[in-house]
C-alpha cells in the first residue's frame, strides 16, 4: 500500500486577476501543491481562513479597502499559515520582511524566484516552524501596526527595471523605456529600438511607474511622456501619440485630458 505523497493548501490572495493567475500557474507546476482556492479582497481572505486555513499563503500587501497586513491582524493565531508577502515595496521597506525572516515575492518577480520561495515556504510547513514565523510575524505586524508608519506609507516609484536575458540579468533605467504594451500575461518594455517581456499587468506596473513621467494612454499602452514627439488627430477623429522615434499610438478618449494636462504642466 503507498502512501500519497502530502500535499500543501495553498491559498492566493490578490485583487488583480492577472496577478493571481500568475502565481496559480506556477502552482499548478507544482503536484505537491494544492490551490484551495483564491481571493480578490482582504475581507474574503479573512473570512477564507478562518473556515478552510491553508498551509501556504500568498498574500499581497497593496490591495484597497483592507490591505495584506490587515488581513493578517484579523486572523486568529493559530490559523496563521506560512505566508508569503507579494508586493511592490522597495527594497528600504523589504528590511522589514529580512530582518523578521519572512519570505516575500518583489513584483515583478521571475520565476526562478517564485520556485526558490516556493521550497522554503514548504521546508517551513515541513519542518513545523510555524510557530517561530507567526511570532516573527506578530513581531511585524505590531512594529507596523495600521501600516502608518513613514516607512510603509512612503511612496516610492520604480526607477529601473530588471531583465533576464539567457544566463544574464541586466538592468534598464525607467527612464530609458519608450513605451510599454500589454501582451497576454506579460508587459514589452519598447527601450531604443529592442524588446523586453516582464511577468506583471498592466494595472501593477502603472501603480508603480512616476505619474509624472508615465501615462496610460490606453488600456494596453503607456507611454513615457518625456519620448512624446506631437499630439494629431486622424480624420475619423482619433487621436495618435508620436513619439521621437516615429511611433504612433492610439490615444483613448478617456486619457486624452490627463495627457494635455501634462503637455500643458510641461510648457509653463
Amino acid at each position: 500500500m503507498t502512501t500519497e505523497p502530502k500535499k500543501f493548501k495553498t491559498l492566493i490572495v490578490d485583487d488583480e486577476p492577472l496577478a493571481r493567475r500568475t502565481i496559480r500557474d506556477l502552482l499548478e507546476d507544482d503536484p505537491s501543491m494544492e490551490i484551495i482556492g483564491e481571493c480578490g479582497s482582504g475581507p474574503e481572505a479573512v473570512n477564507f481562513i478562518h473556515e478552510q486555513p491553508p498551509d501556504i499563503l500568498f498574500l499581497d500587501i497593496q490591495m484597497p479597502g483592507m490591505n495584506g497586513f490587515e488581513v493578517l491582524a484579523r486572523i486568529k493565531h493559530d490559523r496563521i499559515p506560512a505566508v508569503v508577502f507579494v508586493t511592490a515595496f522597495d527594497q528600504y521597506a523589504l528590511k522589514a520582511f529580512e530582518v523578521h525572516a519572512l519570505d516575500y515575492l518583489l513584483k515583478p518577480f521571475t520565476d526562478r524566484r517564485f520556485k526558490e520561495t516556493l521550497r522554503q515556504a514548504k521546508t517551513n510547513v515541513e519542518m513545523k516552524e510555524m510557530n517561530r514565523l507567526s511570532q516573527s510575524l506578530m513581531a511585524l505586524l505590531k512594529e507596523h501596526a495600521g501600516l502608518q508608519t513613514d516607512t510603509l506609507k512612503r511612496k516610492s516609484y520604480l526607477s529601473r527595471f530588471m531583465i533576464k536575458l539567457g544566463g544574464r540579468v541586466v538592468f534598464i533605467n525607467a527612464a530609458e523605456v519608450d513605451w510599454i504594451a500589454a501582451d497576454n500575461y506579460y508587459i514589452k518594455l519598447h527601450v531604443g529600438g529592442k524588446s523586453h517581456l516582464l511577468r506583471i499587468s498592466m494595472n501593477e506596473l502603472e501603480e508603480k511607474l512616476d505619474p509624472e513621467k508615465f501615462l496610460r494612454i490606453h488600456r494596453s499602452t503607456i507611454i513615457n511622456f518625456d519620448r512624446v514627439k506631437e499630439l494629431h488627430q486622424n480624420p475619423n477623429g482619433e487621436y495618435v501619440v508620436v513619439l521621437k522615434n516615429g511611433t504612433e499610438l492610439k490615444l483613448s478618449r478617456s486619457r486624452r485630458e490627463r495627457l494635455m494636462e501634462l503637455f500643458m504642466h510641461n510648457h509653463d
